[in-house]
């Protein structure tokens, strides 16, 4: 992006202190669509835990597009990064800024849903082409707006070539986005994880071609520390805050609330875009809404979250991958939970809410880690340009099976109701699935 000799306004960042606001920034910013971003958490629910977690997907994009800005002005600096116009440097900025703006209320929870909620980039896809943002690009920015969008979704057959460069500051594994939001994230729950030399990282930047002959973002040797730091910090953020039980349990509560909803016609998948963290838990607590909806909108707003009953790990084999498989189908892992409810009634000839007994599946994580290194003078048995994995000894697959075995499946239930989930979760489980024998350590 062009440099501004004089920012019309500046703001103070956690991180960064001063950040300058050019005229096309302030343009996007008191845009509708992008405030609704200041009533949206970053974490989600895990201020419930860490109650300074209050940051938002606001100050994160402005992060975001402070970092891009950064490194895009260094790789134009170097003899590689010559090709990078005005228009390219705007184009990326501008998507970063907004390449959180389709996100819903309380983090990644709904989009689990899938079909037919959109995921965020497709949401935001569609504003960034609407006529609230796009008239911005156009004609503030002198920015295609197709362009700005095609970078936040991936579209890879609107990309121009230099778009395809420089989407590696967007998406991957140097991307600018985990470069905000780890240190950003760390720093509001005031844990010692998420630790990033963002400076020497981006001031490693560097332009590569790769032996298939495509240019892509890379680093040179000075680079190599700061990268493993991030990938560290990323997997330590995730075992100890976002896969905390109690943020995790909070998730699967506002998940299986949104699916009542959609499930009795009271909400549709496209009234969710529109909505912040307030509105979102507001609307599902009205008097309409069906009653298992209110229940578990209710216990998120008072503090009734569901507890741990059982956590399931990956050396229970079969049984954890039975589980994980429900992750790509919430409407038969709503049907497994709702099993488990019946069977604890006939169990305990107890009256059991419909929603007291549900399953945390996180997320499977992509670690991927395909980011070239550039050796000035390369030690003796190294070359000029090789692959991370090959400087450092480490792969994709070590990485994902480090996750595997970090990443708990969890039944949570209400508090009432924890104790009997405990004592007899085979019998509830085992059943609600189909039947299957369970290999665990106790037997």
């Amino acid at each position: 992006m062009t440099k501004y000799q004089h920012p019309p306004a500046y703001i103070r960042d956690s991180l960064y202190n001063l950040v300058p606001l050019s005229t096309e920034v302030l343009a996007i910013l008191q845009q509708p669509a992008f405030l609704r971003l200041d009533g949206i958490q970053q974490l989600g629910f895990a201020s419930r835990v860490w109650p300074g977690a209050k940051h938002t997907r606001y100050e994160h994009s402005i992060g975001v597009m402070h970092l891009t800005e950064r490194a895009i002005t260094h790789l134009r600096a170097l003899p590689d990064g010559a090709f990078i116009t005005d228009t390219d440097a705007r184009v990326t900025v501008a998507a970063a800024l907004l390449h959180d703006i389709g996100h819903y209320p309380f983090s990644h929870a709904i989009e689990e849903l899938g079909s037919p909620v959109r995921s965020h980039e497709d949401v935001g896809n569609s504003i960034v082409l609407s006529e609230e943002i796009s008239p911005v690009l156009r004609d503030v920015w002198g920015v295609d707006p197709r362009r700005v969008a095609a970078m936040i979704h991936g579209d890879i057959m609107h990309l121009t070539d230099a778009d395809r460069v420089l989407r590696g500051l967007l998406s991957g594994t140097l991307d600018m986005d985990k470069l905000d939001y780890l240190p950003r994230d760390a720093r509001a729950c005031s844990v010692p994880y998420g630790g990033v030399d963002s400076d020497r990282l981006i001031a490693a930047l560097t332009i590569v071609q790769i032996p298939t002959g495509e240019r892509r973002i890379g680093i040179g040797s000075k680079g190599i520390s700061p990268l493993h730091s991030l990938i560290n910090a990323r997997q330590e953020m995730f075992d100890n805050v976002y896969w905390h039980h109690t943020n995790r349990a909070c998730m699967v509560m506002l998940l299986r609330a949104v699916q009542e909803a959609l499930l009795a016609g009271m909400i549709t998948a496209d009234s969710l875009t529109n909505l912040h963290d307030a509105s979102l838990l507001a609307m599902l607590q009205a008097p309409d809404m069906p009653a298992e909806t209110r229940s578990l909108a209710d216990a998120l707003a008072f503090r009734r979250i569901h507890k741990r009953g059982v956590e399931i790990s990956a050396r229970a084999t079969d049984l954890y991958d039975r589980l994980a498989q429900l992750w790509y189908d919430p409407a038969a892992r709503r049907a497994v939970e709702r099993r488990m409810v019946e069977h604890l009634r006939d169990l305990t000839s107890s009256d059991v809410s419909d929603t007291a007994i549900l399953l945390d599946i996180p997320k499977p994580e992509k670690w991927k880690t395909d980011v070239w290194v550039r050796f000035e003078r390369p030690p003796v048995g190294m070359q000029p340009l090789m692959h991370w994995q090959d400087v450092v000894g480490v792969d994709d697959s070590d990485l994902k099976r480090y996750e595997e075995h970090r990443r708990l499946i969890r039944l949570v239930a209400d508090e009432s109701i924890v104790g009997q989930v405990r004592t007899h979760w085979e019998q509830l489980l085992i059943p609600a699935l189909g039947g299957m024998h369970v290999e665990n350590d106790h037997e």
